[in-house]
């Protein structure tokens, strides 16, 4: 089987999980400049198969959508261009920072860890993908 894919997208940064070729464990990745996700995407697709990419799409507490659903609008256009064999998908991502931020607290991480905003993009990453799975 392919992997699963999951991307936190930001404007600076983006967070990057991955499934277990079966498709079952998500597990965090990487955290990447934004402006280097293509370039980071075709060097991970000659590595590993990736049949799926799942974003996480940010709504408001409004069920609207948030002003960087644009961004992340432009990119998947860029990504089916450039990857037409991989299938793109949304999951609401609604709280996923914060869950992540807490998910640091409970494991232990220290303060200083905890201001590293290229962890919690992973971590969110990784809970988007988590999210995705278990709505399989």
């Amino acid at each position: 089987m392919s992997r699963i894919l999951s991307i936190d997208y930001g404007s600076k940064r983006t967070g990057i999980a991955v499934s277990d070729p079966l498709q079952i464990i998500a597990g965090a990745l990487t955290t990447i400049e934004t402006p280097n996700l293509i370039f980071f995407l075709k060097d991970y697709f000659s590595k590993e198969k990736v049949e799926k990419i799942v974003f996480g799409y940010p709504k408001h507490l409004n069920n609207q959508p948030a002003d960087i659903v644009k961004d992340i609008e432009k990119i998947c256009n860029k990504i089916k261009e450039e990857f037409p064999n991989v299938a793109i998908d949304f999951i609401d991502e609604r709280f996923t920072s914060k869950i992540a931020f807490n998910t640091m607290i409970k494991s232990g991480i220290n303060k200083k860890q905890r201001q590293n905003k290229a962890l919690i993009d992973k971590i969110a990453a990784t809970i988007i993908l988590e999210d995705y799975l278990n709505e399989q």
